[in-house]
Parts: C-alpha cells; structure tokens; sequence
C-alpha cells in the first residue's frame, strides 16, 4: 500500500543549523500518527517541508506517491501551524477565518457557493464552535482558536491533515474536542500526523507514533515509543541521541 506521505532521506538545513539530518518516514494512510520530540528536534521544519515551504538540501518528499505541488493543488493536504501569524484585532469573525479552507476551492470569482457555506458550517459543528461563528476571531480563547484553526483544515476537506502543536495551550475542553475528531476523521479514512508534546494523551490519541531528533530515531507502536530507553534518545539523554543531534 502507498504510504499517503513519504520523506525520502531528507536533509534541511538553515545556514550551519540542522534541522533535518536524512530523516526518513512514511506515514500510513488512514491513521493517527504522533509525532514527538523536544523543541528544535525538526518536528516543524519537517512539516514545512512536507508542504513545500523550505527547500530540502537533499531527499525528496512524495504524497500519496506523486508530486507534492500537485497533491497541495488538489487540496488533498491540509496544514494547522503551531502558530498563526495574523492581527488578532483584525475584524474578521470565526466563520470568515473558517472559509479561507475553502478558497482553494472557490474558483476565480472567489464567491462561497452553498457546498463551500455547508463544508464550513460542518467544520464548525465538529470543533463545537457554531454558537461562536460570527465572533471575532481575537475575543475567542487560547484552546477556541486553536479550535477555530482546526475547522479551517477540515473545511478544506483534505485527505490528509498535518497538525503542529494543536495542544499547546489550550484547555483541557479543547484537547478532548481536538483528540475525539482526529480519531474520527482516521475512522473516516482521513491521515493525520500530529506533532505534541503531550505524551499521557498519546495512547489515547494516536495509533502510532515517531520520535524525532533531526533524524527519525524510532517509528512503531505508541508503548514502544514510550518506553524509556526510547524517550532517553528522543530527549537527548544518552550518548546516542546526542552523538545524532550532533
């Protein structure tokens, strides 16, 4: 079976910084894969590189067993960034931030059609924000924007979803609202890698899971991940994982 995203030996570097070192990882499709590692192991940079936004120093990166640009213009790929770089005083409401998953979608005329206005509704519905769609994006809490942004992927009606640090800092509400719909949309066919740093949510949330230290150290079973001697290399607490992070 095609892996719905394959990284091929990938090598990222921002000037004498590495953040990737020839990581290797196929993502199966149809499930929930976690991602771990520390702050500035490469979890980020290797999902900008999936969506094409750095350019690799070497490897290559495949979705669904073609071209990226293709996949991302087709809108078979969704991506919630760790952080939006937007004006939270900008008076667009929650609907209007949700609807921008659709203009790939829109056409030239850019005008939502009533299967654009229902996608966004239903997006709204799985992240429980209907009865908040026409406030202002910024008076929303912490845990609801992250919400907010989620909806946005799902309005897409990608295939496949990346999701970076959707936990970090939200309430705990808004964690189990996040976790219950990934493990919907993998039943309903979808692909999910998702970066945390929650490691008690991780059983619950994903089928397997992948430890990051610039290279992919371990790929397999969520109790396995978590073994110690495995979170040891992840974390940088041995001579292996540092001699990798070298």
């Amino acid at each position: 079976m095609t892996a719905a995203v394959a990284v091929h030996d990938l090598a990222v570097r921002y000037g004498e910084v590495v953040a990737l070192d020839h990581a290797s990882l196929e993502v199966p499709a149809g499930r929930v894969t976690g991602l771990i590692g520390m702050n500035g192991s490469g979890k980020s940079t290797l999902f900008k590189a999936i969506m094409g936004m750095v350019r690799p120093a070497a490897g290559r990166v495949t979705i669904e067993g073609g071209d990226p640009a293709a996949a991302r213009r087709r809108g078979r790929i969704g991506y919630v960034p760790q952080s939006e770089d937007i004006d939270w005083d900008f008076p667009v409401s929650v609907r209007e931030v949700v609807m921008m998953g659709r203009y790939g979608l829109l056409g030239p005329t850019r005008r939502a059609r009533g299967a654009d206005r229902t996608a966004v509704d239903d997006a709204l519905a799985r992240v429980e924000l209907t009865d908040l769609a026409d406030r202002q994006i910024g008076r929303l809490s912490g845990g609801q924007r992250k919400r907010a942004f989620v909806a946005r992927g799902l309005a897409q009606e990608a295939g496949i979803l990346l999701l970076d640090e959707p936990f970090a800092g939200v309430d705990t509400r808004s964690e189990g609202t996040i976790v219950a719909l990934l493990r919907e949309l993998a039943a309903e066919g979808c692909t999910v890698l998702v970066s945390t740093h929650d490691l008690h949510a991780l059983p619950r949330l994903a089928d397997e899971a992948v430890l990051l230290l610039h290279r992919v150290l371990f790929h397999g079973p969520v109790e396995q991940a978590l073994a110690p001697e495995n979170l040891a290399r992840t974390f940088g607490l041995d001579p292996i994982a540092r001699e990798a992070g070298a």
